[in-house]
């Protein structure tokens, strides 16, 4: 995504007619590459940008551990059928899946590189590794250069914004997530509900 367009989603249409022509004359004058000459306006819109991804993120620990604090220890090898992930796995592939992709497609160190979680997790064990998994996001979302956080990167058969990529990981998350709100129910237990961003 360019500036331009990174700037529309950021601030709006109507603040873009403004920051657009001034974006747009700089492009003219200058041949320099992404992020060398960064204005104030555009410094500004990614310091947004990392808050609002950072606000995301925690948000997402809260529902996390909300849900993962409901299901008994006792509960946390169970599965609705033979084929399907139990609840543990359900979180272990999360955890996985998020750190790889974020290093893999970011340049970012894995956490999780030169370690095997097993396929079955306990719950204290399952705890501690989500909220490792959550501090890794919301430390990468902090180191990466500007020009890192905007560069693209190819996903699911498309090139996005590693910003992008960012909701990318939520969104899988939210997925497995709701998988285990089916969890809770079938052991009987009623999930706390979700309200907010």
């Amino acid at each position: 995504m360019n500036r331009t367009g990174f700037l529309k989603n950021i601030f709006g249409l109507g603040l873009l007619s403004v920051l657009g022509c001034q974006i747009d004359s700089k492009k003219a004058k200058s041949s320099t590459p992404l992020g060398d000459t960064e204005s104030l306006e555009e410094q500004k819109a990614i310091a947004v940008l990392r808050e609002e991804l950072k606000t995301a993120w925690l948000r997402s620990e809260i529902m996390t551990m909300t849900n993962v604090s409901q299901m008994p220890s006792d509960f946390f090898t169970f599965k609705y059928a033979d084929e399907a992930m139990t609840f543990a796995e359900q979180w272990r592939h999360c955890i996985v899946y998020t750190c790889g992709q974020l290093a893999g497609r970011a340049g970012l160190k894995n956490p999780y590189e030169n370690i095997k979680l097993p396929v079955q997790m306990t719950k204290d064990h399952l705890t501690k590794e989500l909220k490792k998994m959550y501090a890794f996001v919301r430390q990468s979302i902090e180191v990466l250069s500007d020009q890192k956080l905007l560069s693209d990167c190819n996903f699911a058969g498309d090139t996005i914004p590693i910003w992008r990529l960012y909701y990318a990981m939520e969104n899988h998350i939210i997925h497995h997530r709701g998988q285990c709100v089916v969890y809770l129910r079938l052991k009987g237990i009623i999930p706390k509900g979700f309200y907010g961003w």
